[in-house]
């Protein structure tokens, strides 16, 4: 059976500002959990990886109004936390539309560490901002006493900034590879995996820093030699000089258009698109055989050839 890691983005549980309820987010998992049943029926092996950003948000926030009573949450177990709530979510909505399908499998959502260089040249320029704003008096503060990295966020206050090294290795990757190979589905990789650093004796230590979702996924994707990268996102299709008159969709890129398309910075940004082609690029270089970019919606009919970018060789 071919195997397909599927990275679903954050718009996969919040759909909106208006529906970010624990109950509103289930409702969303299910709706995604749909789709990735039906290729899953189609005779698919799926390894699920998920975004994370705004439950570690939601965690940060709960833990900043009780820090007058309770200890704060590390970002590392912060991360944890989501990977095992996300993922709780998505084996039980699986497990209901197998029951629905009759599909006779199992569903195991695994606490995934993912390790990175403590030399990455992130480490030395922190730029993703996490946790809410805060006036100048207290960024400055929590940056002389907690050595929080700050930075004033476009005028609208000060934050939090931690780094995003790149993913190095996927510390419970045997554990997802024999899942696979009995036929479970797999959920992994939560958020990019938990942040960790090995120290000269070989233990490893959660640390502040976020790993791109989309990075994580690709980097499994290799490992496993999986024979698609399916990566859901807001848009049904990648498009060039998107926002603008100009905008063009993309129905099918090879790997050298999409390098071409990177390099010239217009297309794809920093914030956006740009980390998923970036995505593509490494695990089509890697030996990969194909990436399809869509929405949740058209993740079926993305992957039977109807919508969707598909990045090919």
């Amino acid at each position: 059976m071919p195997t397909a890691v599927v990275a679903i983005g954050g718009n996969s549980l919040i759909v909106d500002p208006r529906h970010v309820s624990v109950e509103d987010q289930y409702e969303a998992a299910q709706a995604t959990a749909l789709h990735i049943a039906r290729m899953i029926a189609d005779g698919w092996d799926v390894v699920i990886a998920h975004g994370n950003g705004p439950q570690v948000g939601f965690i940060l926030r709960r833990s900043e109004l009780a820090a007058h009573e309770l200890h704060e949450v590390p970002l590392d177990v912060c991360g944890a936390d989501t990977q095992g709530a996300i993922g709780y979510a998505l084996q039980q909505s699986l497990q209901n539309h197998f029951m629905d399908l009759g599909i006779d499998k199992q569903v195991a959502t695994v606490v995934t560490q993912v390790e990175v260089d403590p030399a990455d040249p992130a480490f030395a320029d922190p730029t993703k901002p996490i946790g809410s704003f805060m006036d100048a008096d207290m960024a400055a503060r929590r940056r002389d006493q907690d050595r929080w990295h700050v930075r004033e966020d476009a005028g609208r206050g000060w934050r939090r900034v931690v780094p995003s090294p790149d993913p190095i290795r996927i510390v419970e990757e045997p554990t997802i590879a024999a899942l696979l190979a009995n036929g479970t589905v797999v959920i992994a990789v939560g958020g990019g995996g938990i942040p960790v650093v090995a120290d000269s004796s070989g233990w490893r230590h959660g640390i502040a820093a976020v790993i791109d979702k989309d990075r994580a996924s690709s980097l499994l994707a290799r490992n496993l030699s999986a024979d698609l990268l399916l990566i859901s996102t807001s848009v049904e299709k990648v498009a060039l000089d998107f926002g603008t008159p100009r905008q063009s969709d993309i129905d099918r890129m090879t790997l050298a258009e999409a390098e071409r398309y990177l390099a010239e910075g217009v297309h794809f940004k920093a914030g956006s698109m740009g980390p998923k082609i970036e995505a593509a690029i490494d695990y089509l270089e890697g030996g990969g055989k194909e990436v399809i970019i869509t929405d949740p919606p058209n993740l079926t009919r993305a992957v039977n050839g109807e919508t969707g970018t598909h990045i090919v060789h």
